[in-house]
């Protein structure tokens, strides 16, 4: 691996799981990336937030660190004050302000479909709470989640996804990293979780670079290199840059 680029760390959002950046995992490390897909817990924003700032904290050198859709929140948490963030990439991703939830800012606009199709399942943890995991109906899953993607690849992600905990969206987010820390935004002009219109929307309001493409919620499998390339230009954009604000 090249000694000057950036560790490129990759959060996956709910209902999917680490294996949906293969696509971009292999375009980042056939330019000398080192990676990491970290396996995002889902279980609650703040407790997902410790577990990825835990795994930044043991990189040496400088990261890059890219979220997509629920993991949007969980890296403007976990990034704050950590000088070694250097940029982050929010993939068809949420941007909360302070207090906003991943349920609260995907209703801002109209647009979303993804209540319909969930599946909530109630699940006792070892510590005898209980939680609601929720779920995409498998029939639903192709046209809800992952329209541009082949069906067969889509019968595989629904039945590997992994489920949210409901409190996990609901719960408000920390101060942001991205008012901090420039921020890269891709937009999914086609995604039905995340409104495009509210995705433009926190793009604008954090001052961040945008793509537009035409894809999916599940743009990180229908376009990887589109994810890559922007991933890239962060990296660039970013090298031997100053240590971000705490």
């Amino acid at each position: 691996m090249s000694a000057h680029k950036p560790t490129i760390v990759l959060v996956h959002g709910a209902f999917a799981d680490a294996s949906s950046w293969n696509g971009v995992v292999d375009k980042l490390l056939a330019h000398d990336y080192p990676v990491i897909a970290v396996a995002n817990p889902l279980r609650g924003l703040t407790t997902d937030a410790d577990y990825v700032r835990q795994i930044v904290t043991s990189v040496e050198g400088p990261v890059v660190l890219v979220g997509h859709s629920y993991g949007g929140s969980v890296i403007s948490n976990a990034a704050k004050g950590l000088p070694e963030v250097k940029a982050l990439v929010f993939v068809a991703a949420f941007l909360p302000e302070e207090g906003e939830s991943a349920v609260t800012l995907s209703g801002k606009f109209p647009g979303s479909t993804l209540g319909d199709t969930l599946r909530p399942v109630p699940v006792t943890l070892p510590d005898g709470r209980q939680v609601m995991d929720l779920y995409i109906e498998q029939a639903k899953f192709h046209d809800q989640f992952a329209a541009d993607v082949p069906e067969e690849t889509t019968a595989v992600m629904a039945a590997t996804q992994r489920p949210v905990a409901d409190a996990a969206l609901a719960e408000g987010a920390s101060a942001p990293a991205w008012r901090d820390i420039p921020s890269w935004v891709l937009v999914a002009d086609g995604d039905r979780n995340i409104p495009p219109q509210v995705q433009t929307y926190m793009a604008e309001r954090a001052g961040a670079s945008v793509m537009k493409v035409s894809a999916s919620h599940a743009v990180s499998v229908s376009r990887p290199g589109d994810v890559a390339r922007l991933i890239n230009e962060a990296a660039q954009a970013t090298a031997g840059a100053p240590e971000a604000r705490a």
